[in-house]
């Protein structure tokens, strides 16, 4: 009767999908119940599974497009045919998990919670809004009870709640069951949902197997099936049985009752932007292209890019594919392009996105690669910052302003401690988004380049003074008065801090993967590059000691230049990763080291500042010129 009474409810237009799962849920559920080797035991009930079937296809058909509507739609006609035929109740059911498999992916159907739900909090909310009908104990028994048809669910019958997920509980929470008491409980907010659902989902099951399923859960058992709470709220205790796997149904009873002992509800980075890229899309399909861009870039900043450094290590050319495909499924979304090429380059993304999820997940880091990767990050984010401190400390040394150096010192180490202390908060405190982390870097990128050129053109200016001798006994030690040596610590400080931060969060990704067998080789890598950049430090320092004086500021105008150019490049694709700036892309090498990426922004601006480099060299050796001929 149950489902004679839905279908005659009206569904709103942004229900619909999730109203179909619903349905799939109630067919995979209940249809084993009447039908057993082709006959049919229970006339009503198979009345009622035939119906949904009808109602599961045509709602499909009502369906906006999606990439795999057509395949949904033929899985639903045959759905409906086996249902006809009077086919097992184990086919049913597999054909509606894909079914639903499919329209969940397509209509970025949420099926985890965001958060930790609060299941205490839960069984206040069951006796506000369900004692009514379901009882005080769950069992259908409530005072209003004796007056529907049909009869609130008991959700102590084993056998039927065996294939109830957390989430089919939570769907039809959220949703309701129109036509019947039941109704949609969307005046509760998502995390009140979820935390009924894992409530309602515990009656079924004893005390005692809930114990037995810590016990297993202690000793290690159930978790690479549990890894999160995606994988609690889709898992079924029926799916468990057929896997022959009843230590799994034991903790699956222990973590719904539990789910603080799981992860805290986030995917994996790749899993994040398979969702959140399936979220894009369904939002430009709805015309609404801007919120389209926002999660697009989302799945890039809080997804991708925290796998970035365990992909590069395992596969560099898959990371660099799938980093330029975001690119061009963002950039397709600004410039509102048909939905067919969006749909094409979407697809061709999660079709990338899976093979990394598998890479990542079947490859444990080896320990070596572990020690190459951890040294390899460490003297990437760290070589700017060094040569950028080293030349400034070795100007300093050898004008003879070593009064000057603590200045320095105290950028460098406040920018160290600020750093870690942005990972801290970002970490434990408040949640800082890639977009936050990102417009930092750009800015901070962009503002050390200026100050950097600023530094470069002053060094280079000092090489045309008429009486260099004479400025340098003189008025070296005025030059650095004031502005100039406020800069060059201010240099120490933004050259560290923008490392800092992304540095730790790929340690963080790295650390996960290598295992603690390869924990030990991170930590001897992550020792190795801090020497080699304590080498490279010297090396440099002592470079410029030697060099003659006038030698040494044309090198060291020359180089601050150069990385003045990279941060200028490093800080406009940062502000492009964070959705701040458009991506033309160009057909051009991409050298990360050199700041130099194959878009149109970030080539012009690096282009215009080496034009701006050739005249001011052109200037300064015609004024040389001029001076000595006067």
């Amino acid at each position: 009767m149950m489902a004679s009474l839905l279908l005659n409810g009206v569904v709103r237009a942004d229900d619909q999908p999730q109203s179909i799962v619903q349905m799939l849920d109630y067919i995979g559920v209940d249809y084993q119940k009447t039908v057993k080797d082709h006959i049919v035991i229970n006339q009503a009930e198979y009345k009622e599974q035939v119906e949904f079937s009808k109602q599961i296809k045509l709602s499909v058909t009502n369906l906006p497009d999606f990439p795999e509507k057509d395949s949904v739609q033929g899985e639903a006609n045959t759905l409906e045919a086996l249902v006809n035929s009077k086919e097992s109740g184990e086919e049913i059911a597999a054909k509606a998990t894909a079914i639903k498999t499919a329209i969940i992916n397509n209509f970025a159907i949420a099926t985890s919670p965001k958060s930790t739900p609060d299941v205490r909090a839960a069984a206040a909310l069951f006796q506000q809004n369900c004692f009514a009908c379901h009882g005080a104990q769950g069992k259908g028994d409530g005072p209003l009870a004796i007056t529907l048809q049909p009869k609130p669910a008991d959700f102590h019958d084993r056998e039927r709640q065996a294939q109830r997920s957390v989430f089919g509980l939570y769907n039809t929470i959220s949703v309701g069951v129109k036509g019947t008491a039941m109704p949609s409980f969307k005046q509760l907010t998502d995390e009140q949902r979820w935390a009924l659902a894992f409530y309602v989902s515990q009656f079924s099951v004893s005390d005692a197997e809930r114990s037995q399923g810590q016990v297993l859960w202690n000793q290690g058992k159930g978790r690479n099936r549990f890894p999160d709470l995606r994988a609690v709220v889709m898992a079924t205790p029926h799916d468990l049985s057929v896997q022959q796997n009843e230590d799994g149904v034991k903790v699956l009873a222990y973590l719904r009752a539990n789910p603080v002992m799981v992860d805290n509800g986030k995917a994996s980075p790749i899993q994040f932007s398979i969702e959140k890229l399936n979220e894009s899309l369904a939002n430009y399909r709805r015309g609404d292209a801007q919120s389209a861009y926002q999660v697009a870039v989302a799945a890039y900043l809080e997804g991708f890019e925290l796998a970035e450094a365990g992909l590069g290590a395992i596969d560099p050319k898959l990371r660099a594919t799938i980093e330029a495909g975001m690119y061009n499924y963002r950039n397709l979304i600004k410039k509102n392009a048909a939905l067919q090429l969006v749909v094409t380059q979407h697809d061709k993304l999660q079709s990338l996105l899976v093979i990394a999820d598998k890479r990542m997940q079947g490859t444990t880091i080896s320990p070596g690669v572990g020690f190459a990767s951890a040294m390899g990050i460490l003297l990437r984010e760290g070589l700017e910052a060094i040569l950028i401190l080293a030349a400034i400390i070795a100007f300093l040394t050898k004008t003879g302003r070593r009064d000057a150096l603590p200045y320095i010192h105290a950028g460098w180490v406040g920018a160290l401690l600020l750093g870690v202390a942005t990972w801290f908060v970002a970490s434990y405190v408040i949640d800082v988004s890639g977009a936050s982390r990102e417009l930092t870097e750009g800015v901070t990128a962009l503002l050390a380049a200026a100050i950097l050129l600023y530094v470069s053109f002053w060094l280079l200016n000092k090489l045309h003074v008429q009486h260099w001798k004479q400025f340098i006994e003189s008025k070296i030690r005025g030059a650095l008065n004031g502005r100039t040596l406020w800069l060059l610590a201010a240099v120490s400080f933004i050259a560290v801090y923008r490392e800092v931060f992304e540095t730790v969060l790929f340690y963080e990704t790295l650390w996960a993967q290598v295992g603690a067998e390869g924990s030990q080789m991170v930590l001897f890598g992550i020792g190795v590059g801090a020497l080699l950049l304590i080498m490279l430090a010297w090396v440099i320092f002592r470079l410029g000691v030697r060099l003659p004086l006038r030698l040494f500021f044309g090198v060291s105008s020359g180089m601050l230049y150069v990385l003045a150019i990279i941060f200028a490049g490093k800080g406009v694709a940062a502000l492009q990763e964070a959705g701040k700036l458009p991506v033309d892309a160009v057909n051009f090498p991409r050298m990360d080291l050199l700041g130099i990426y194959p878009n149109m922004q970030g080539l012009v601006l690096q282009a215009l500042l080496v034009a701006l480099a050739l005249g001011g060299i052109t200037y300064t050796f015609w004024i040389s010129r001029v001076s000595a001929k006067q």
